[in-house]
């Protein structure tokens, strides 16, 4: 008896569907990064800063002062003098000669609540070019009136 070895081939059919598992890996994997990085994208934040709960500094027997009314224009009053107005080149000169003469005394800013932030940073900035070591801001006491 001779040994028929038969064969069934079966033929392979095509999947014509389309496998979207990966596909939505890859979309649930891009929602949980957005949902990470989407707080992080907030480029403006509504500020009011003129007025502070905390405690009030010893007060300065004649503080030195600096003021930055609304339109961004410098005021200087120091120590018990007047208010004067300034420019920023001259502040520095002179807020430079007293820095040096009195080292550590403090010099405080003192913006204006409609004054634009970034006035007072630079007024900042020029107190540190000028030598100042010691920078405090000034607020009005009292809590915020929102």
């Amino acid at each position: 008896m001779s040994a028929t070895i038969t064969r069934h081939r079966r033929k392979r059919k095509l999947k014509s569907e389309i496998n979207v598992v990966p596909y939505i890996d890859v979309m649930l994997v891009l929602l949980i990064i957005f949902m990470v990085t989407a707080p992080l994208l907030s480029l403006a934040v509504d500020v009011d800063l003129p007025k502070a709960n905390a405690r009030a500094a010893a007060p300065q027997k004649d503080p030195v002062i600096v003021e930055v009314d609304a339109e961004g224009r410098l005021g200087l009053r120091l120590q018990g003098a007047p208010r004067e107005e300034i420019d920023a080149e001259t502040l520095r000169a002179k807020l430079a000669v007293f820095v040096q003469a009195n080292p550590q005394v403090p010099v405080f800013v003192a913006g204006a609540r409609d004054a634009e932030y970034a006035k007072v940073m630079d007024t900042m900035v020029l107190l540190q070019q000028a030598g100042v070591g010691k920078v405090a801001l000034i607020s009005e006491p009292g809590g915020n009136d929102r």
